[in-house]
């Protein structure tokens, strides 16, 4: 469900409790939001997704997936604000959800002045521009495969193409990064983590594997490109 205004921002409130959801929904559009709804952590990525909201309001205690997979899912392909708004007020749960990617937590029962600072403070460490980082697309498409960055799989016409996490996470890595050279150091240090900024085999053998899972001739490739001494980069055509 979507309420439109004409100022603001667009936000996104993901709580299963619907007089929660009514009540934020009344008070944003009061100052000029549009704000989506949604009541499950599916519904939230669906619409994340397609409709490209400049904040998340989001709830952890949901029914189906929980609002740590919503973070997750989010963070594989975007960096739009996320703001918990949650009952569960202990020191893990705020650590644990901000580790995931949340940036910021507000407990249960809430005072909206409060929470709207909060708010304004997210947008504008954001910046402005229609869409935020979401205005970046879930799913990058090629000739011969789809990334879905928010589900975290590769389907190609034949079917879904079976990735490791970590050939995920290297995948995941270049693709945000599309058009750009990624050094070596930073993909090693992304993905496998400090301590192996020298170990460049890696790279070379997770590179090739995932050449021979993608490209239609990994000899030559389209979309995985060595920069020879420098890194990787991938080409969208």
């Amino acid at each position: 469900m979507t309420t439109r205004s004409t100022e603001g921002g667009r936000v996104l409130v993901v709580d299963d409790e619907g007089p929660i959801r009514r009540a934020l929904e009344i008070n944003l559009v009061a100052r000029g939001f549009e704000v989506l709804l949604a009541a499950t952590g599916e519904d939230a990525l669906r619409i994340a997704a397609s409709d490209h909201p400049d904040l998340v309001l989001l709830d952890l205690g949901l029914p189906g997936i929980s609002g740590l997979e919503v973070i997750e899912g989010l963070r594989g392909w975007s960096e739009v604000p996320i703001i918990i708004v949650s009952a569960r007020d202990s020191e893990a749960d705020k650590v644990g959800a901000l580790d995931a990617g949340a940036d910021d937590y507000v407990s249960k029962p809430f005072g909206m002045d409060e929470l709207l600072a909060r708010l304004r403070a997210a947008l504008r460490r954001a910046g402005p521009g229609p869409g935020g980082a979401l205005d970046e697309a879930a799913i990058v498409s090629t000739p011969d495969f789809a990334i879905d960055l928010a589900d975290k799989r590769v389907t190609t016409d034949a079917g879904e193409v079976h990735l490791t996490p970590t050939e995920w996470r290297l995948l995941e890595v270049l693709v945000r990064n599309r058009g750009r050279l990624v050094t070596q150091l930073q993909l090693l240090r992304d993905v496998w983590g400090p301590e192996y900024g020298e170990e460049t085999n890696y790279l070379r053998v997770y590179v090739g594997t995932l050449r021979r899972k993608l490209e239609p001739n990994p000899s030559q490739p389209r979309y995985l490109m060595t920069e020879p001494g420098m890194g990787y980069r991938f080409i969208v055509e």
